[in-house]
């Protein structure tokens, strides 16, 4: 019996064996290119009778705090339903679409036939009861103002809950640079930097073609130094003054940088507060739908559509919409647009997808009244595949150089952000390329602004690299004495340049070292639609109005969605200091309403 059993446990253990073996593994890398995003690689395990045993995503080098749900979802559905062909994760696309094309690309690579796992398969959700919930705040978008909303609002007492129709916080907000201008006034390095709260509010008036409102714009520049303070004090780390720079259309250095790439250490920080306290509810994959008002006319709550299409009522004292801007929406930004004449779909856009306008439609039905909503920002900065601002090899403006398709430069790479679009909208394909040497690149493994290395946007195919300007030109396609004669002509004016102190003659002053130390880089930029001025009108104290000049009680606003603070161009590094500084107002006023 003994020896019986001892050969049963051995054919046991032998087809334990084999079953283990039997699953096999397949592993891809995708090209870069796919989606625009870093490169990702994808493991597939399949059963011995074919189906899909687990998926990894093993590397994204896309931005952190973007990537990370879809890296988690889609092998999950993939597993669940046996296929490669599953939804993407709305609002990252990107990602989604590379991992999707990894896993399709491991298989066939390894000779599967996988007509069977591409199949489509209907996935079929239960829907979940209609409920009623109630809260003294609820907060719709839960992007960077809705959550500075939410945040202070409970560091007032309040009980909040935020819904958020995307399945992850960040908005457009996450995918920004991260920079934020702030002066602390009066300060040593305000000093050092001839910069004042006075002159960023100068400049802010001024660069909006004086349309936006003083009181607003003094609300900002005042606030936004504090706004920096809070996050400090909620755990978000920022690099030092030594990182203080001039974003594109900033017109000043005075953008601080988070130490986290992009924005996402706004989100970390946030997320981080939010689960840490019992007092805010954050619903994702939650769309609101209307707003509610009692018989008085003030805001008093929220209908929303659920995960599974139920109906959510939430009763609240007060509302804060901080549903973002519309660019994502070609139909509105048509219908609106007062500045360019042309922003149908074959322009793209920086933003999420998510930013369609929600909010714009819910406060209409309360009869809420909107201010300069012709006044939508493009940028020259998309990336030429997707419209992204990831790709970008510059760090600030004084370190780089446009050049058209003919190798020249054509603008003020330091000026206003309209007038730079419309110099590029008027250049050959309106496509250029951003021209810089190694200062800021000394070994290629540095990263930009959203935490992509030189070396990684080279390997992709969004950059190209060169030890002299006539191979880069040559790699760019311009023509090399065009590119060599623009940069010596530029040099001139730069630090240590015969012309140094003097604007050249596209009424460029801001000048940074010479473009002379290679290896030299170049990536291809394109207009982009980014940020919509105009929005529903609000005071200092986020209050929204209605058409006949009259406030809609219980009801604020915050970020995107308010109109009346940047004008006709919005300087770079001001929309995240709106995002905090109004953000925090709107959640404070929401919590302290009768």
């Amino acid at each position: 019996m003994k020896k019986i059993l001892s050969v049963i446990l051995a054919l046991a253990l032998m087809m334990t064996a084999a079953m283990a073996v039997a699953d096999t593994s397949y592993t891809a890398t995708v090209d870069s290119q796919i989606g625009g995003v870093g490169a990702v690689t994808v493991t597939v395990t399949l059963k011995d009778d074919g189906s899909i045993a687990a998926v990894t995503v093993d590397e994204c080098k896309d931005t952190p705090g973007i990537c990370d749900l879809p890296c988690e979802k889609l092998p999950a559905d993939m597993v669940a339903m046996n296929s490669i062909n599953v939804d993407i994760v709305a609002g990252a696309t990107m990602t989604s679409d590379a991992i999707l094309a990894g896993a399709k690309a491991a298989l066939e690579n390894g000779g599967v036939d996988i007509t069977a796992l591409m199949e489509k398969k209907e996935v079929v959700v239960e829907k979940a009861a209609d409920e009623t919930l109630e809260a003294d705040v609820v907060v719709i978008g839960a992007g960077g103002a809705g959550l500075a909303a939410a945040i202070t609002a409970e560091q007032n007492g309040a009980k909040v809950i935020v819904v958020e129709k995307m399945p992850k916080v960040g908005g457009n907000t996450i995918l920004a640079g991260g920079a934020v201008n702030a002066v602390d006034d009066r300060s040593e390095f305000a000093i050092k930097q001839n910069d004042s709260v006075q002159w960023h509010f100068e400049q802010t008036y001024s660069g909006g073609d004086y349309q936006g409102d003083p009181e607003l714009i003094l609300t900002l520049v005042q606030n936004a130094w504090d706004g920096i303070e809070w996050t400090k004090s909620l755990g978000m780390e920022w690099l030092g003054e030594d990182a203080v720079f001039t974003v594109s259309g900033g017109l000043w250095p005075r953008a601080w940088k988070p130490a986290m790439p992009a924005a996402t250490g706004f989100f970390d920080t946030y997320t981080k507060y939010i689960e840490k306290t019992d007092a805010i509810n954050l619903m994702l994959n939650t769309k609101a739908e209307k707003i509610l008002t009692n018989a008085d006319g003030a805001a008093c709550g929220i209908i929303a559509t659920g995960e599974t299409g139920n109906t959510i009522t939430i009763n609240a004292k007060s509302v804060v919409v901080a549903t973002g801007g519309f660019s994502k929406n070609v139909a509105l930004r048509q219908a609106y647009d007062a500045i360019w004449g042309m922003l149908d779909e074959s322009v793209m856009s920086t933003n999420h997808e998510g930013a369609t306008g929600d909010g714009v439609k819910m406060l209409q039905l309360l009869g809420a009244d909107f201010v300069q909503m012709g006044n939508i920002q493009l940028l020259p900065l998309g990336d030429p595949k997707t419209g992204s601002l990831s790709g970008n090899i510059e760090h600030g403006v004084d370190t780089r150089i446009f050049v058209n398709k003919e190798g020249l430069r054509y603008g003020n790479e330091a000026g206003r952000r309209d007038d730079m679009t419309r110099d590029l909208f008027a250049q050959t394909d309106a496509y250029m390329w951003i021209v810089m040497d190694s200062d800021t690149y000394p070994t290629g493994d540095e990263v930009n602004n959203f935490g992509e290395t030189a070396n990684q946007l080279v390997e992709a195919g969004r950059a190209v690299k060169a030890d002299t300007l006539e191979e880069l030109a040559e790699k760019m396609g311009v023509p090399a004495e065009n590119l060599v004669a623009t940069i010596d002509e530029y040099n001139k004016y730069c630090i240590g340049g015969e012309l140094e102190g003097q604007a050249d003659q596209f009424g460029r002053a801001l000048f940074g070292p010479k473009i002379d130390n290679g290896p030299f880089y170049a990536g291809p930029r394109v207009p982009t639609v980014h940020h919509t001025m105009g929005g529903v009108r609000i005071d200092t104290q986020c209050r929204v109005y209605n058409e006949n000049g009259e406030i809609i009680e219980n009801l604020y606003a915050a970020g995107e969605v308010t109109g009346g603070i940047h004008g006709s161009n919005r300087l770079g590094g001001n929309a995240l200091a709106d995002t905090i500084v109004f953000g925090r107002i709107a959640g404070e006023s929401a919590a302290l309403c009768k």
